[in-house]
């Protein structure tokens, strides 16, 4: 599981944390509160996900959110217990200060306050930017070929990861910022909906996507986390958006969409195999949860590539894994003549913290151009 298995691959260091504020306690009964207290932080998560997939209201909501905030707490709390010994280390190698020094009441106490403090506030602004939703907004460029449109404006959004811990107001909020962003287009890039929640009632959220009503209407593809409430899929039918899996569709006359099944699908085709019969006679822009093989795709002719997935790593310093991991995390980027955007995603899976990246709807405005090349390359 993301985010837990990283937590995992941390355990050596939380014990070390746990063995390093233990020492600068004195008092018996701190010492064992914060056992207590640690000890409960390390399990907060997998019941957090206990509840998230059983389903849970009223208190036990806020017990929910609380066990998925304990999540980054513990980390920043390993994080700030390391690093603190590491510059202390420093300073004593540096002779800056003494080793009585370090030793004193006073240092002692001074370490532990900050050591429990700063990953308090790392997380109490995480909370703040997660819930701070951003317009972000790009221009590009390309081909017209034969198509009569001038400019699209789309608005692009993933993974909202829609579930029992969705804030009440936020759907509203986002729907209210794409309304005024008065878009031509809506594409929605997977992960709408959280999980395997079968029984689970979506309506509230079908009410809000209804709402929108572009030109050219509201399309996405499917992300990794969504089941579809089984074999059906009345939640996008409900919801008013037309789910692209493995398909191609021609909008107006004017330019063509693509959608790409996730890449757990066994059925997935591949970029080149669903774009091959696509006409280059307009522009192309194809939707993908996932940036991966982005060298390939630019080689089909694709104008625009959408993607999302990656929440540009959700938590400080994971954003580095994923920079690793992705030939683009977040942001954009031209490969040939595709233009490649990645989004951080409007809300995240898992604790809505966010110390990496920023909750974001992205409005693209795209520009038909003459060609410069008057057939796609293929």
């Amino acid at each position: 599981m993301f985010l837990l298995n990283e937590l995992l691959l941390l355990s050596p260091l939380i014990i070390y944390a746990f063995l390093r504020v233990l020492w600068l306690i004195k008092s018996k009964a701190l010492r064992v509160l914060f056992g207590t207290f640690f000890v409960l932080l390390i399990a907060a998560f997998p019941a957090a996900e206990t509840l998230s997939h059983r389903g849970a209201d009223g208190w036990l909501k806020g017990v929910m959110i609380a066990g998925y905030d304990a999540l980054p707490l513990l980390m920043y709390l390993v994080l700030t217990v390391v690093l603190a010994d590491l510059v202390i280390a420093g300073a004593r190698l540096l002779r800056l200060v003494s080793k009585d020094a370090v030793r004193a009441p006073g240092f002692r106490r001074l370490r532990l306050a900050v050591m429990l403090m700063i990953p308090v506030l790392v997380v109490i602004a995480g909370i703040i930017n997660f819930h701070w939703l951003r317009i972000r907004e790009y221009t590009v460029e390309v081909s017209r070929r034969s198509s009569l449109l001038g400019d699209l404006t789309i608005a692009f959004a993933s993974d909202f990861h829609l579930g029992a811990i969705t804030e009440d107001g936020f759907m509203n909020r986002f729907v209210a910022k794409v309304v005024a962003a008065n878009p031509d287009i809506v594409l929605i890039g997977g992960d709408i909906l959280e999980g395997d929640r079968r029984n689970e009632d979506t309506s509230r959220f079908e009410a809000q996507f209804r709402r929108l009503r572009p030109k050219y209407g509201v399309y996405a593809v499917p992300g990794n986390h969504e089941r579809h409430g089984g074999s059906g899929k009345e939640f996008f039918d409900g919801a008013g958006i037309r789910l692209l899996e493995d398909a191609v569709v021609k909008i107006d006359d004017a330019f063509y969409l693509a959608g790409r099944n996730d890449a757990r699908s066994r059925n997935r085709k591949s970029a080149a195999d669903l774009l091959k019969d696509t006409p280059g006679d307009l522009p192309l822009i194809l939707l993908d949860h996932r940036p991966t093989d982005l060298e390939n795709i630019s080689r089909t002719g694709a104008d625009i590539q959408l993607s999302g997935h990656t929440h540009n790593g959700q938590l400080f310093p994971i954003n580095w894994i994923t920079n690793r991991q992705y030939e683009l995390s977040w942001g954009h980027i031209k490969k040939n003549r595709t233009h490649v955007f990645v989004t951080s995603g409007v809300q995240l899976w898992g604790p809505p913290v966010r110390t990496a990246g920023s909750s974001e709807i992205l409005i693209i405005h795209v520009m038909f151009r003459e060609p410069a090349v008057a057939n796609r390359v293929r």
